[in-house]
């Protein structure tokens, strides 16, 4: 007897200012509160009024990790969204709207007419409360109660005094009697609640936040861009709590002279931008490079070239973060696959940027970055914390502290300037000797760049983890991804699994590459039959990279560039094309 699972979309359209984010909010709290799994996602354009956007929610009793193209329920805002995705919505769904609002009535069975606006004047006495209805009829098409729904608006509007909570519960309350009396089909609909069950909403964004909170970040400058705007946002609002240091710096290039500053005088720092932004940065990444000043970026790509799509998503920056920078030294890059991944990676550049003292890479992208995930928790044993830091008492056995001393590692001491006691901290951007000053001698030259970059590459290499495996663990056919397509890859090789021998292979340590004796995934990708490269971006940058550090050449490659990300339906398809 085949398992029926429950699982719902519910995309709510209109344009830009008419609340998609507040109504999808609460309703993605609300899933997630009744022990739903949920995935959301939005798709939204680069204004502040206007245009069409739409917030995208599935709910789940068992884990959702990417969406539909399918949907349950449509909320339509304006008339555009019912004539954009009235196609999307399926046979038994519905299509919840307020004809007076959009100047159109439909007798179409699946439409359910909904007075948003008239009901929050009549019960609230203002239309801006139009909003809360929404999110009451949504759930009274589904039979879930108002009892979350009341928690949040009670916490959201507390400030605001009793009357305005009362006149919101009351909205609520009336948007969901009306769509229960007025839906017959929804007679019998009612969707069965799971078990009780605690889950935490997070997003990439705030993951990454939350990771270098918890990794002891005390530093954070940034100049504000889509996507990656919401780190600032999230860190200065933890600020105060936990005494650290958000900057708005004017420009990027004061982002990453103000976190290299930070960092060099002995504080874990990290800045964070888009694309376009991080451009700007080049020049200081190879300054951290030659000082060998640890410090943690955060790229959240978006489409280029120049201003691009700011409010989309893509995965065309890998190769300019790889290569970006003048001269050699070391780079890592981590390009997590879930906020879960996100919050774990952060911590791990923290490490091994302190512990290696090189620049240390989180990339991601608007699709993560704004996307929501359920998780059950984080665990924090798992974080690391090395202080890797000297000042004097550190230093006390120490007779000639050389900030840049040839070592076997490659890595030297570092010490805190103006804690380092009777020694000396010398840095410049200049080629140096030991000490950090400058040379122009050929042998010196030659030490340095083997001390600071051979030897440290060949260790870092090491620490690497490997791909990670998910399906049939022999398998025909593997899926290859990275970053953020792990989620809708993952969903794939679960649908195709029923009949044919699949897995995924997902990277989210990207660079350096794993050693092939952790697990021998080029082996793996050799012997399947079919090997297929799944990316954001026109040319295959993860392949290309791929081919350089290991010689493996994908004869097939699924890209994707218009800005959006891969849904399961989409993915599918393209899959079942070369099979």
């Amino acid at each position: 007897m085949e398992v029926k699972f429950l699982d719902y979309t519910l995309r709510i359209g209109g344009e830009a200012g008419q609340g998609l984010q507040t109504i999808g909010g609460a309703l993605a709290k609300i899933f997630s509160r009744k022990g739903y799994h949920v995935f959301t996602h939005q798709d939204y354009m680069s204004r502040v009024r206007g245009g069409h956007n739409y917030y995208q929610i599935r709910f789940s009793d068992r884990k959702a990790s990417a969406s539909r193209d399918m949907v349950d329920i449509l909320l339509a805002l304006d008339l555009n969204t019912i004539e954009i995705h009235k196609e999307n919505v399926r046979d038994e769904g519905f299509i919840l709207y307020d004809s007076e609002t959009i100047k159109k009535k439909f007798e179409e069975p699946e439409f359910i007419d909904v007075p948003f606006k008239k009901i929050a004047l009549d019960v609230g006495k203002s239309g801006i409360m139009a909003n809360t209805v929404a999110t009451g009829a949504v759930l009274g098409l589904l039979g879930l109660g108002l009892e979350n729904l009341k928690d949040i608006l009670k916490s959201t509007f507390r400030k605001k005094g009793e009357e305005v909570i009362e006149k919101n519960l009351a909205c609520a309350e009336a948007g969901y009697n009306y769509a229960l009396s007025n839906c017959p089909r929804c007679e019998g609909a009612e969707i069965q609640e799971p078990e009780e069950k605690k889950f935490m909403l997070i997003d990439g964004i705030q993951a990454i936040g939350l990771g270098a909170l918890m990794s002891g970040c005390k530093f954070y400058s940034a100049y504000p861009m889509t996507p990656s705007t919401g780190i600032l946002n999230y860190l200065a609002s933890k600020a105060e709590e936990h005494g650290l240091v958000v900057e708005q710096a004017e420009d990027e290039i004061s982002a990453i002279n103000m976190a290299i500053g930070a960092s060099f005088t002995g504080v874990r720092a990290m800045t964070g931008s888009s694309g376009g932004g991080f451009a700007l940065m080049v020049e200081g990444l190879s300054l951290a490079g030659m000082t060998e000043t640890p410090l943690v970026i955060a790229e959240i790509q978006r489409p280029g070239p120049a201003t691009g799509l700011p409010t989309r998503t893509e995965q065309a920056d890998l190769l300019f973060i790889l290569y970006a920078g003048h001269g050699e030294f070391p780079k890592v890059i981590f390009e997590p696959g879930t906020p879960k991944q996100a919050f774990y990676l952060t911590n791990r550049a923290f490490e091994l940027a302190e512990k290696y003292q090189i620049p240390v890479f989180i990339q991601s992208d608007q699709y993560l970055g704004d996307s929501e995930w359920t998780f059950e928790n984080f665990d924090f044993e798992h974080l690391i914390y090395n202080d890797y830091r000297l000042r004097e008492k550190d230093l006390e056995g120490v007779e000639e502290y050389k900030r840049h001393r040839y070592s076997d590692t490659g890595i030297s001491l570092l010490a805190v300037p103006g804690e380092a006691g009777k020694h000396l901290v010398v840095a410049d951007s200049d080629e140096h000797d030991e000490e950090g000053h400058i040379i122009e001698d050929a042998e010196t030259r030659i030490k340095m760049v083997r001390k600071r970059l051979l030897k440290k590459l060949s260790l870092i290499k090491k620490e690497i983890e490997a791909p990670f495996l998910y399906g049939d663990p022999s398998p025909e056919i593997v899926l290859v991804g990275h970053g953020s397509t792990y989620g809708v890859i993952k969903e794939v090789v679960d649908i195709l699994s029923r009949d044919r021998k699949v897995a995924m292979m997902h990277f989210s340590q990207v660079y350096p590459l794993p050693e092939r004796d952790r697990l021998d995934y080029i082996e793996l990708l050799e012997k399947a039959k079919l090997a297929i490269s799944i990316e954001n971006n026109a040319t295959g940058q993860f392949a290309k990279l791929m081919r350089a550090e290991t010689g493996f050449g994908f004869t097939h490659q699924i890209l994707k560039y218009d800005g959006r990300p891969f849904t399961i339906e989409n993915l599918k398809e393209e899959v079942d094309a070369y099979l």
